[in-house]
Order: C-alpha cells, then sequence, then structure tokens
C-alpha cells in the first residue's frame, strides 16, 4: 500500500522540479527492487534464521525451568536423605549402647561366674589336701606305730636278753599296735 504511494510521489516530483531523486540520484524502480529484495532476505532469515532460533530459545527455556523443577526435588530428596540418615544414626548409637550394656553386663555375669566356680575349685582343692593331710597323718600314725611296736620288741629282746623267735615278734608287735591304737 505504500508502495503505490511512493511511485505516485516520485513520478509527482519528477515532473515539477528536481526532486529527491535527481538531486540524489535515486532510481525509483532500483529503489522499489531493493526493498523487494529486502522483504525477500527478511521473509527467508525469519522462516530459516529468526524462528528456529526463537523455537530453540523456547526449548532451552523449557529444559532449565524442568532442570529447576528437577534440582527442587533432588534438594527435597536430599534433605528427606538427610533426616533419614541423622534418624539412622541416632537409632544406631542407640543400638550400640544397649550393646555395650549387654556386653558389660555378660561380662559381669561370666567375671561372677567364674570368680564363684574359682572359689568352688579351691574349696574343692582345700578339703582335698585336708583329707590327704588326714590320710598322710593316719598313715605317719600307722608308721610311727609300727616302729615304736618294732622298738619295743627289740628293747624287749635286749631287755629279756633273749632271741624271740618270728611269731614272739609279731605277737608282742600286735598287742604293741593295739595298745597304742587304743591311745
Amino acid at each position: 500500500m505504500t508502495l503505490p504511494l511512493f511511485l505516485a510521489a516520485a513520478v509527482e516530483t519528477q515532473s515539477a522540479k528536481p526532486g529527491l531523486s535527481e538531486t540524489f540520484g535515486l532510481d525509483v524502480k532500483y529503489v522499489v527492487i531493493q526493498a523487494i529484495s529486502f522483504l525477500i532476505v527478511l521473509a527467508v532469515l525469519y522462516k530459516f534464521g529468526i524462528k528456529p532460533t526463537i523455537a530453540a530459545m523456547d526449548e532451552r527455556a523449557v529444559k532449565i525451568g524442568a532442570g529447576l523443577k528437577y534440582a527442587e526435588e533432588m534438594q527435597a530428596k536430599l534433605a528427606a536423605a538427610q533426616q533419614e540418615s541423622a534418624a539412622l544414626v541416632k537409632k544406631s548409637q542407640v543400638e550400640a549402647t544397649r550393646i555395650i550394656e549387654d556386653a558389660r553386663k555378660s561380662a559381669k555375669d561370666f567375671t561372677d561366674k567364674q570368680t564363684q566356680e574359682a572359689s568352688a575349685r579351691a574349696t574343692d582343692i582345700l578339703t582335698k589336701a585336708q583329707q590327704a593331710i588326714e590320710l598322710e597323718h593316719k598313715k605317719m600314725l600307722a608308721d610311727a606305730r609300727s616302729e615304736i611296736a618294732r622298738l619295743v620288741v627289740t628293747t624287749t629282746e635286749r631287755v629279756l636278753a633273749k632271741k624271740l623267735t618270728d611269731a614272739d615278734r609279731a605277737s608282742y608287735n600286735d598287742a604293741a599296735s593295739r595298745e597304742l591304737t587304743s591311745v
């Protein structure tokens, strides 16, 4: 619409006085051709340059928005994971404290049991030692009695100055042993 007006104005200015086109050396047909060329270049640039660039920018804006949304979701998940981790650590600490207390109690019970067993063994050893001492004492007394009886017989034999037979010796030994046992 502006093109016919522009052409009409150009024709009028040429006939009346030297116009703009003659002053500057402009030829109307070249200006029109250049305007049409510019419009064609503008249309091609818009279709193949500006429109894909705008579409790519819109696509990037969508991706950036999705990335921001994903980052917010991940931040929420991270906060939840940190809370869960803190809860697990607290639970683990409580469990560790319980295990330590159980171990201490078990160790105390084991120590008490071992002490009781050692005490029982010591008492048993003392009892056996007492029995062994008594047995040894009885054996020593028996040995002493037989030795004393032998000495009595030997002394009697010397006092009597006669040689005793084995039968006499055995009877004196038995008699002396009976007397010493009764004592």
